[in-house]
Parts: structure tokens; sequence; C-alpha cells
């Protein structure tokens, strides 16, 4: 079973960033994509970006030119750079690989205050 740890959430000023971090526990040359999740309090599960095997990436609109998708196969590890935090960016952030199944990490928190 693959599994997934984020790391990198806290709290931040509007206009500042972050880096969260996702370790796979296996390589992810082995995944057909992975990606971000993001839940603000009271709301729906949101998909925030979205990196296919190909390296090809995709975003909701609201972070677009803000966020970043990223990997680093040697570290089994994927990113998200996040840019121009705005508090409506406040969310639990989970990352997800998919491969024959979908797997999810704990989550971690993000919080920008205003």
């Amino acid at each position: 079973q693959v599994q997934l740890v984020e790391s990198g959430g806290g709290l931040v000023q509007a206009g500042g960033s972050l880096r969260l971090s996702c370790v796979v526990s296996e390589s992810i040359r082995s995944l057909n994509a992975m990606g971000w999740f993001r839940q603000p309090p009271g709301k729906q599960r949101e998909q925030v970006a979205h990196m296919t095997s190909g390296g090809s990436t995709t975003y909701t609109d609201s972070v677009k030119g803000r966020f970043t998708i990223s990997r680093d196969n040697a570290k089994n590890t994927v990113y998200l750079q996040m840019n121009s935090l705005k508090p409506e960016d406040t969310a639990v952030y989970s990352c997800y690989a998919e491969r024959t199944y979908i797997y999810w990490g704990q989550g971690t928190q993000v919080t920008v205050s205003s």
C-alpha cells in the first residue's frame, strides 16, 4: 500500500508563501498521477493541482499563477509551492497518488491570516 506523508503547513500572513511536501513511500515513477486537494473549513473538498506521470499539470482557477506543483523523483516527493497566499486559501491540504487505487495523505493545515 502506498503511504503519503505531508508536511510544510502552518500559519502565514496574507501575501506570504509556503511550500508543502508530500513524501511517497514508493517510487513516484510508478504512479499514474499525483496532486493536491484542499478542504476549507465548512466547505467541500476541491482539487487544487494535478500532475500526470508525463509531467503535465493542471490547476484550479483560483490558484493559477500563484501555486506550482512539482516533483523530485529522487526523493519520491511531490511539492506544492504556494505564493501570494490569501485568507481564502486557508484549508487542510492533502496530497494524493494514483496508481491502481487512489492513496491519500493525512493532510496538513494551512492558515492564512489577513
